[in-house]
């Protein structure tokens, strides 16, 4: 019989994801060509410098399926713009063949149909093989993670992060950055960080006691490749004690802090940097932002909003690269650099199509190896999906309609409140869900999913917060990951209106009654910030739940009406 591998190399149709050259136009193999490893890694050397970036990895060792959101709303001077742009109107700017590897991996349409063809994405030993490939070309190339990298899944909680240091130090990267990894807390952070071999950046990290850089994470970090001097400044994610709980790290205070961040930039190019690159866990949008801001960055290596775009946005004289989530791409960035100044460049996208690129060796028995203990756990089958379970969206995703219905039924609520974080592979209908595709999708170090009485009125507080993180017009107010997911309560959003005007016409779906702002409410809902949240953790909730179901379903939900979009 001729496997995945063999019918992938010779037979099916697909668009190779190829980089700009110069501030070009995206390119692209046509469809109805084969697709082999060569094509995915062949790329034209420029240049004197190579840049290599992952980021938002979230604790995936194995090859998993990802679904792109379809609903990716940008607001103010973002509206419309990159990476706001999803689906149809996505693929129609970039030039992609519908039915293409780049249809499946950068948009969401057809997406079960086109997972079933082109197989799985991911697995640190095909970006190992991806790396030393790049490695092999560029021997000095420049190995930058952007963080969320200790975190996501049953292995990675079970060994507080540690078969994710274990791995990404057989990578040997330069440097990295962070977000979801003071989760551990910051004493098993502070023993992670001290036993690095690489450097651990943070420009904004700051002691919060005295109010200036922590010295546990230096702002920058000078690396002298292809015979030009650089800088790599170290930005984590800023808004860490308002997305995450700020008692699990309170020595610690985060922040864009623009003015400091201009400061290094000063700094290291007065130091004799002749390219100044920023390993950013900001999001893009942020990152767009600061880039407009601070003077001297050439380029930023975006992080945490998950975006994988098939070129660098230009912002002024920055240009932004976003990598995508989950181990799925790898961006490689060649520069041409000249009397310290960056004279062009050349990018790829590199997608890490699991059934083409062959898995590294070495890299593929050490994950084995650190998984092993748990191997028997991860493998458990705890039911069945007949539908396609994602999580990106602004709004909902199926992933997310199954936890509320699990939090609903299991703690005996009238609505349910699910947080909207990005990260969390998809499961295809028809395929069994083992424990490690519910942990991938419920892993964290505040799992308590609590059952408390609100009102109807502290409701629509919590909502018009949420909307404020995400849709405020200034993306430096815009705090949060997606919108909190609901079960058991519609309602209606106009992303158009100031905060507090947004939200309208609540409803408790199980009745049809409008949500009574001086009404109790039973409400069930997990990953509170608060200290001291009791109730038992959420995988346990929701595996209680798909045991009960057997096979769960997770129809089109349409309890939120979007305005302004």
């Amino acid at each position: 019989m001729i496997s995945r591998r063999d019918f992938l190399q010779t037979s099916m149709a697909a668009s190779a994801i190829l980089g700009a050259s110069g501030f070009g136009q995206w390119g692209r193999i046509a469809a109805q060509q084969s697709l082999s490893q060569d094509q995915l890694l062949e790329f034209d050397s420029f240049g004197n410098v190579t840049l290599i970036h992952i980021t938002d990895i979230h604790a995936q060792l194995k090859p998993i399926y990802f679904r792109e959101p379809s609903v990716n709303l940008g607001v103010g001077p973002n509206k419309g713009e990159v990476p706001h742009l999803t689906g149809a109107d996505f693929r129609r700017m970039y030039g992609i063949d519908d039915g293409s590897y780049a249809h499946y991996a950068l948009s969401s349409g057809d997406f079960t149909a086109l997972a079933e063809g082109y197989g799985r994405v991911g697995g640190l030993d095909r970006v190992a093989t991806v790396i030393n490939s790049i490695r092999a070309d560029r021997p000095d190339a420049l190995l930058l993670d952007g963080g969320d990298t200790w975190h996501g899944s049953y292995t990675c909680h079970h060994t507080a992060g540690q078969d994710m240091v274990d791995v990404m130090n057989a990578l040997k990267p330069d440097a990295m950055t962070f977000h979801w990894e003071f989760t551990l807390g910051s004493d098993r952070v502070q023993e992670i960080v001290e036993g690095l071999p690489f450097a651990a950046l943070g420009q904004n990290i700051f002691d919060a006691e005295w109010d200036e850089p922590a010295e546990l994470f230096p702002p920058y970090k000078m690396f002298e490749r292809g015979g030009t001097k650089i800088a790599v400044i170290g930005q984590a994610f800023p808004y860490m004690p308002i997305a995450n709980p700020g008692w699990m790290f309170p020595e610690y205070s985060f922040g864009i802090r623009d003015e400091h961040m201009q400061k290094m930039v000063d700094q290291v190019r007065a130091e004799g940097a002749e390219l100044v690159v920023c390993l950013s866990h900001n999001g893009f949008d942020v990152d767009k932002k600061m880039a407009g801001i601070v003077t001297g960055i050439d380029v930023i290596l975006s992080g945490h909003t998950h975006d994988a775009l098939p070129e660098p946005v230009l912002v002024g004289d920055t240009i932004i690269v976003a990598s995508g989530s989950n181990g799925k791409f790898v961006s490689r960035v060649d520069l041409d650099v000249k009397d310290g100044r960056m004279m062009g460049f050349r990018h790829k996208l590199i997608p890490i199509l699991s059934d083409v690129i062959e898995p590294d060796k070495e890299m593929a028995q050490l994950i084995d190896d650190v998984r092993a203990p748990y191997e028997e756990a991860l493998s458990e089958v705890i039911g069945k999906s007949d539908s396609l379970l994602y999580r990106r969206g602004n709004f909902n995703g199926t992933w997310d309609d199954v936890i509320c219905d699990a939090l609903r039924s299991e703690r005996e609520a009238d609505i349910a409140l699910s947080p909207g974080v990005r990260w969390g592979p998809s499961i295809l209908p028809g395929q069994d869900i083992t424990r490690e595709d519910l942990w991938n999708v419920t892993s964290m170090s505040y799992p308590a999913a609590y059952r408390n009485e609100m009102t109807g009125e502290y409701l629509h507080v919590v909502l018009e917060d949420v909307a404020d993180n995400i849709f405020n017009p200034d993306p430096y107010y815009q705090q949060g990951g997606d919108m909190v997911r609901t079960g058991g309560l519609g309602y209606r959003i106009d992303i158009t209106k100031p905060q507090g005007q947004r939200i309208s016409e609540m409803t408790l779906l199980k009745t049809g009654e409008k949500i009574d702002p001086a009404k109790t409410y039973q409400v069930a809902g997990w990953a509170s910030v608060n200290e001291g949240t009791e109730g038992p953790p959420i995988w346990d909730v929701v595996e209680a739940h798909i045991r009960k179901m057997g096979t769960v379903t997770a129809p089109e939900n349409d309890s939120v009406v979007v305005v302004g979009e």
